[in-house]
């Protein structure tokens, strides 16, 4: 089946099938569950970062401390 064919019955573009080839190409199925949980995890923590330097602003702007 051609790969035009596979995206089109898929519901997704080309360019889509492209990228997830170069990024999960050669993976197992292991890999590919455990580079989902790495980057869900990175993301979790991110926000967390994001939240403590908004409350970090916050506690300076409300203390009136200038940088």
């Amino acid at each position: 089946m051609p790969i035009k064919d596979l995206c089109r019955k898929g519901g997704f573009s080309d360019a889509t099938f492209y990228k997830w080839r170069a990024k999960y190409g050669g993976m197992d199925v292991p890999d590919a569950r455990r580079l989902r949980e790495l980057e869900a995890e990175n993301n979790k923590l991110m926000k967390l970062l994001a939240e403590a330097h908004l409350d970090i602003h916050a506690l300076n702007t409300a203390f009136g401390v200038k940088r």
